[in-house]
Formats: structure tokens, C-alpha cells, sequence
């Protein structure tokens, strides 16, 4: 028997890139996984849909239920959750808050000061972000908590540590880690877990676009490793990660935490889609080629070691100081 078999989820924004990886991670381990996005199906102008995602899901040997939704619609999001509980009787036992539609708002703010962008910047950074994934953990918690079981997990990013894509960025990530550290401290003694988890560089469709488009002059270090595709992942260990959250007895001893993709692959055994392993973004062996790109050609030379975070925060990240 697979070990989410029989497991009712959700994954939001899961018509490519991380949500898509999630979903099929969460198919592997047998779940039955909702999945929701704007594109229903497949069309020549937009890449990635639910029904293309939705048979990858089946592939991988779980059972996918698409349903198109807009995020941006507290409506439509309300109906998501009625219809969940009218299927499936009640039960829901993981939300994966992972919608978001900054992507393409990054790109254009990519390397200017906030002052220069206007400020709708901000909500298209955390309209379908961060105030979205409270109003999917709002209609979960009411199906969850009845049943005094289930997790919901909120993608965020080190962008809500350290600068990486500009302020609303890194404002909105910083609010997801804090929105599900407190909804654990309501849900705990409901036996709900709430917690925020970090990816590394995922190579997305539009993150792939991303790297293709920096200018290959830029000397910016993260310019660089990004245009290069250093210690990359691929969205489905996330996926794979989060089935093994799901399945864990114990999540409760987690809740309210960060929870690091890769040191969580290495906690659990888990590799990725090609086999490798990749290092954490605070680990010596990420760290140090980044620093010496040279060593980029071999990172198992360096060890992984996690760097205590007050050296990290003196160094390459630069987190806001007391």
C-alpha cells in the first residue's frame, strides 16, 4: 500500500512548474489530489494546464480531481472547499498553499529599486500569494479541525530571510513563514500542523525562461549561479517532500517551523527526479561555490555542513538587523 493512499489533498496553482511537481510527488505516494489553476486545458499561448497535470498526476499512480479556480476570487475558492467537502465527506487531509501569479511581476521589477515600479507591484506579488493561501487555510482548518487531523503546508522561499526579488518579494515570504507559524499555534491543539517550507532554486518552465534571459555581462553572483543553473532542483522533490510530511506520525513535532526541502531530502533519504541530491542553500557545499564559482564543477569536494545562521546572516544573506 503507498503511503498517502486514501489521502484526500490539495494542491493550489498546480497547472506547471512547482505546484505540477507537487501534485505528481503526491500522486507517486497514491493520494488523491485536487488540483487548481486558471488554464483547464491546453492551449498554444499558455504553457501548462490541469488537464496536462492532472494525467502526469495519474501517471505517477494517484488519483487527480482538476478544478479551475481563481485564486484572486474569495468566491470561487469558497465554492473549491464546498465541493471538497460534499465529495469527499468531510475530509481533507493536506493543503499545499502554492498559488501565485508574481511571476511574471518579478521579471519586470528584476534588478530596479522598488521606487521605480508602480506600486501595484505589491499585490501582484501577494493578492494570488500570501493573502491567498490565508483564505484556502481558513475554508481547510474548518474541514480539518472537525476531524482533529491533517497539515497544511505554505510554500514560501529564503526571500523571506534575505533579499532576493525586491520588497513586496520578500515581504510576502516573510509574512507566509510568520501566517503559518501562528496558524499552528491556533491549530496545535486541534492536531492540525501548520508549517512553511523552503525549496531551493527550482527549475521551473518560467524560472528556465528566467535564467535564459539574464544578461550573460551581469557580474552579480546570484545573476550568475542563476543563469547557470547551479544546485538547481527539480519541482517534483518538493513533492516528494511533502508526501513524506504527510505520511509522518509524528508532523506535529514540526508544526509552526521552516522546513528546508533539501535538508528534509536528506533527513528522509529522498532524491530527486535525476537521482541527485541538492544541497541546501545554507549548507557549506551550496555556499562555497557560490562564493567560488570554480567549485561549482565539483560541490561533493565540499562538505555539508549547515553554517550556523548568525555567520550566514553576516555574509550572503542579508536579513534585517536588530
Amino acid at each position: 500500500m503507498k503511503r498517502l493512499e486514501g489521502k484526500i489533498a490539495l494542491v493550489t496553482g498546480a497547472t506547471r512548474g512547482l505546484g505540477k511537481g507537487i501534485a505528481i510527488g503526491l500522486g507517486e505516494a497514491g493520494a488523491t489530489v485536487y488540483i487548481t489553476g486558471r488554464t483547464l486545458t491546453p492551449t498554444d499561448s499558455i504553457e501548462g494546464s490541469l488537464e496536462a497535470t492532472g494525467s502526469a498526476v495519474e501517471q505517477a499512480g494517484g488519483v487527480c480531481i482538476p478544478v479551475q479556480v481563481d485564486h484572486s476570487d474569495d468566491g470561487q475558492v469558497r465554492s473549491l472547499f464546498d465541493r471538497i467537502e460534499s465529495e469527499q465527506s468531510g475530509r481533507l487531509d493536506l493543503l499545499v498553499n502554492n498559488a501565485y501569479a508574481g511571476v511574471s511581476a518579478l521579471k519586470a521589477a528584476y534588478g530596479k529599486p522598488f521606487w521605480e515600479s508602480e506600486p501595484s507591484f505589491w499585490d501582484a506579488s501577494n493578492n494570488v500569494g500570501l493573502r491567498s493561501h490565508y483564505v484556502a487555510s481558513v475554508y481547510a482548518a474548518r474541514l480539518m479541525v472537525p476531524r482533529q487531523q491533517g497539515l497544511i503546508c505554505t510554500l514560501s522561499s529564503w526571500g523571506g530571510l534575505s533579499y532576493i526579488f525586491g520588497v513586496p518579494y520578500g515581504a510576502g515570504k516573510a509574512g507566509c513563514d510568520r501566517m503559518a507559524a501562528d496558524m499552528a499555534v491556533e491549530l496545535k491543539p486541534h492536531k492540525v500542523a501548520s508549517l512553511s517550507l523552503w525549496p531551493g532554486i527550482v527549475g521551473t518552465e518560467l524560472m528556465t525562461q528566467f535564467a535564459a534571459e539574464l544578461e550573460a555581462v551581469s557580474a552579480d553572483p546570484q545573476a550568475a549561479s542563476i543563469r547557470e543553473g547551479y544546485n538547481w532542483e527539480t519541482p517534483l522533490l518538493t513533492g516528494r517532500i511533502i508526501a513524506a510530511l504527510a505520511s509522518d506520525p509524528n508532523i506535529l513535532r514540526r508544526t509552526g517551523q521552516v522546513q528546508i526541502v533539501a535538508e528534509l531530502a536528506r533527513e528522509f533519504g529522498i532524491v530527486d527526479e535525476n537521482g541527485n541530491r541538492p544541497a541546501s542553500l545554507r549548507s557549506l557545499r551550496f555556499v562555497l561555490p557560490f562564493a567560488v564559482p570554480a567549485l561549482r564543477q565539483h560541490p561533493e569536494w565540499v562538505p555539508d555542513l549547515e553554517v550556523p545562521w548568525p555567520l550566514l546572516l553576516m555574509g550572503a544573506l542579508g536579513s534585517p538587523k536588530a
